[in-house]
């Protein structure tokens, strides 16, 4: 006699389905078994630590101390207190009035008027005057008037002076030199005539020679008319 299986009760129909229940348990305990949180034993309850108390310290407030400077001691009383009586007379001082008195003539001094002084200028040697002096004849700018000058004085000087003196005078031949100074004043005349020569009467026969110099136009400092020392050597040729 066969047997005859129920379809419905063969099992191998429900494989697929057991598979995937069976793989779905699996993957729900190992979720489980990964979510499962662990922790460490501890020893006692030590409590909860304030970090913000930690963190506060307490500073003490402090007052700077300022040194107190000993006092200087007070002199010392004196040893008796004299009554001195005050009998000096305080002398009143009287404020006298500044308001005029109509009834009064007033003095009103003199007011004299001082000159002024005009300021003097000292003599100016002829190499530094700002004009120089003119010799009669002479023009142009500042250098040849300085030249014309010189030439004309040594001109005057060869035409007045005696060149037959030295030679009368027994002198040895040869040159001699002859130093002469003078000086033309405000006015413009020669004045202060000296001479340095070998022999007196050569001395002599010079001074007289440029007091004959004509007279000039003066030079003027600052624009104002001055005394120019002008002074030149002259050479003598004794036979």
């Amino acid at each position: 006699m066969e047997i005859k299986k129920n379809p419905k009760s063969n099992l191998e129909n429900y494989s697929k389905i057991f598979m995937q229940i069976g793989l779905v348990l699996a993957l729900f305990i190992t979720f489980v078994a990964i979510e499962k949180k662990t922790y460490d034993k501890t020893i006692g309850d030590l409590g909860v630590v304030n970090m913000n108390a930690l963190m506060e310290e307490d500073i003490p407030i402090t007052e700077r101390v300022i040194p107190e400077t000993p006092k200087a001691p007070p002199p010392p009383a004196p040893e008796k207190i004299e009554i001195v009586e005050d009998e000096k007379e305080v002398e009143e001082t009287i404020i006298e009035s500044t308001e005029t008195d109509e009834t009064v003539a007033v003095v009103v001094e003199e007011i004299v008027e001082i000159a002024e002084v005009e300021e003097v200028v000292e003599d100016v040697s002829f190499m530094i005057i700002e004009d120089v002096p003119v010799f009669p004849g002479c023009s142009g700018d500042k250098q040849e008037l300085k030249d014309c000058f010189s030439r004309m004085v040594q001109k005057h000087f060869t035409r007045k002076f005696d060149a037959e003196l030295p030679n009368e005078l027994g002198l040895s031949s040869g040159k001699k030199k002859v130093f002469i100074g003078f000086k033309i004043d405000r006015n413009g005349n020669i004045v202060d005539v000296n001479a340095r020569a070998p022999h007196p009467k050569i001395k002599d026969e010079v001074i007289k020679v440029m007091k004959l110099l004509p007279k000039m136009k003066p030079g003027k400092q600052r624009g104002k008319p001055v005394g120019v020392k002008y002074s030149i050597p002259f050479t003598l040729l004794v036979e």
